[in-house]
């Protein structure tokens, strides 16, 4: 953890294919992102994490509960329980929020298999975790218990009064402040996209000159990529370095 300001680039989806992952590989080798997220069960998930392993790549655990694992080998019913759960997150906006007794036993199922994968490709536990499409803040997972405390945990995305409704932005913070009672956070999170007004990018590098802000980025999108590998985003962040590996923050929950 840290105590002052930080910017960490983090790049999602690695491993999920051969193209994602060699993109977030040309951003790495320019020092354009501080870390990974890795996805388990898929098909560049044992490539990726080789070359994760050999060049000391941060990598943490991308948990994944709403797309279909694509790797060759994993234990045959991880899939059925995988649909379960999908079928319910994926139903409507607001299904994460719920809380699903009967699929109790799938989610630690799901959750205890991606775990176990991640230790035998990376060697090891991961000391930190976050969600494809950020199912990993839907009330099975980040209120049933299912994160190990202490490690490191991805906070919803910060908003300012008015972007969101009062409502939204306070049922974010009720789970921030309960993921925070278990689990390291940073002060901030954003997305990197939308790239544009240039403001929204001058305010998070202002941010993380005091606090640890975390952007998430895809460069298997095309202007991400272009931004990150192209070099415009050293002229965006001028006279801020981008953290060459993933903390959290000794700020507290904000």
């Amino acid at each position: 953890m840290v105590n002052g300001g930080s910017l960490i680039i983090n790049a999602d989806d690695w491993g999920r294919s051969r193209e994602t992952t060699d993109r977030i590989i040309e951003c790495w080798e320019q020092r354009c992102i501080s870390s990974v997220s890795a996805m388990v069960f898929m098909k560049d998930s044992e490539r990726a994490a080789a070359y994760a392993c050999e060049r000391g790549i941060d990598a943490g655990l991308h948990l994944n509960f709403t797309t279909v694992f694509s790797g060759q080998v994993y234990p045959a019913r991880l899939r059925e329980h995988q649909q379960e759960i999908a079928q319910r997150l994926l139903r409507h906006r607001l299904a994460r929020v719920l809380f699903y007794p009967e699929l109790i036993p799938s989610f630690e199922y799901v959750v205890s298999a991606q775990f176990d994968e991640f230790a035998r490709l990376y060697g090891g536990a991961p000391r930190r975790l976050d969600g494809h499409h950020h199912m990993h803040l839907c009330s099975n997972v980040a209120l049933g218990g299912l994160l190990e405390a202490g490690t490191i945990v991805r906070r919803n995305f910060s908003f300012e009064p008015g972007e969101k409704s009062y409502a939204n932005r306070f049922y974010r913070g009720v789970v921030d402040h309960l993921l925070a009672r278990r689990h390291p956070l940073t002060d901030f999170f954003f997305s990197l996209t939308p790239l544009v007004p240039a403001e929204r990018l001058d305010r998070i590098v202002s941010l993380s000159h005091h606090f640890v802000v975390e952007v998430e980025t895809h460069p298997i999108n095309p202007e991400e990529y272009r931004f990150l590998a192209g070099g415009e985003m050293f002229y965006q962040f001028t006279g801020c370095e981008v953290a060459s590996s993933f903390m959290a923050s000794t700020n507290g929950n904000r």
